[in-house]
């Protein structure tokens, strides 16, 4: 069954309440964050009730930072597709706002997370901190829960065997490094960028090579250059292709777009919403001095591209 997606906190149905919960902002559901939800799911099964997951939309850093560099990995509809195959029934996407931001850590347990959830189990990471000024702490939720009636776990630090770090911190790193396979290895899947696809300068329609123009909105940068990708449908088909993402030296593009050329692909696409899987980054951004040059290395990358998506190697 599809993650069901609530949001707001308050006066919920009845239905809607109830849940072993894993807590958290979760961007990306990488492998650590699954292991929290996992704890969660265990209680889920030993109370007999709902899995749920409860985040925050906005994120918090975006409220406290409005001018920060973007940095989301994921948005809120692939944040609930990669919850549905862990078996998630609800997210519960609380809006981060002027009264969530100034609530106590004992207020937010309280009014939050019993009264208005109404949850049965909390599961957290080892590091998770909540209420204004974040002063609340693994150890205060659990003291909490006892009070209000649910109970807590606490799931510590979870690295790869190979002692790579498993958080949303160390995914932005390899993303900006351009390590598409530590990223996928940190994520347990490609990065990917979904969006509306837009109306671009359509010069790549001069030279043969028409693309799905995305904007990045919010996303972070990943390594600007040329990448081979995989772009989902709406209707659920994957089509393969090579991408430029970054702001074309050449045409002195302001704003970075994601720009995708779909392979033995002819169909319109705008104002469709499409997420496409960045597999591997094939080269850097480079500029050209003329569309002749440029159509040469899009082929070029194109041969590379469909190369590494059947499995060769980038090198």
């Amino acid at each position: 069954m599809p993650t069901e997606i609530i949001t707001g906190w308050a006066d919920l149905d009845p239905a809607s309440r109830g849940a072993a919960a894993a807590l958290g902002a979760f961007d990306g559901v990488h492998r650590g964050h699954q292991a929290v939800i996992a704890s969660a799911r265990q209680a889920a099964d030993r109370l007999q009730c709902p899995l749920a997951v409860v985040s925050f939309d906005p994120h918090p850093r975006r409220w406290f930072q409005p001018d920060a560099a973007p940095f989301r990995l994921m948005t809120p509809g692939q944040m609930g597709r990669a919850l549905e195959p862990l078996g998630v029934a609800r997210l519960h996407l609380l809006p981060f706002d002027a009264e969530m931001a100034a609530m106590t850590d004992t207020a937010f347990a309280r009014r939050v997370l019993s009264e208005g959830l109404g949850l049965k189990h909390a599961a957290v990471g080892f590091d998770f901190t909540y209420g204004k000024g974040r002063t609340g702490s693994p150890d205060a939720l659990a003291k909490a829960g006892g009070d209000l009636g649910f109970s807590v776990s606490v799931t510590d630090r979870v690295d790869d065997i190979g002692g790579l770090k498993l958080s949303s911190s160390a995914v932005r790193e390899a993303l900006h490094a351009g390590d598409m396979v530590r990223a996928a290895a940190i994520l347990g899947r490609p990065f990917a960028i979904e969006g509306e696809v837009v109306h671009g300068e359509k010069r790549g329609r001069t030279i043969g090579v028409p693309t799905a123009n995305v904007r990045l909105g919010d996303y972070m940068r990943p390594a600007y250059g040329v990448y081979a990708t995989r772009t989902r449908l709406p209707d659920g088909r994957v089509i393969d292709g090579v991408a430029n993402l970054g702001v074309r030296p050449m045409f002195e593009i302001v704003e970075p777009l994601l720009e995708v050329w779909l392979f033995d692909f002819a169909e319109e696409l705008y104002g469709q919403v499409v997420e496409t899987e960045l597999v591997a980054l094939l080269r850097g951004e480079m500029n050209f001095d003329s569309l002749d040059a440029l159509k040469t290395q899009i082929d070029s990358d194109a041969r590379l591209a469909q190369i590494v998506l059947n499995g060769g190697d980038a090198a």
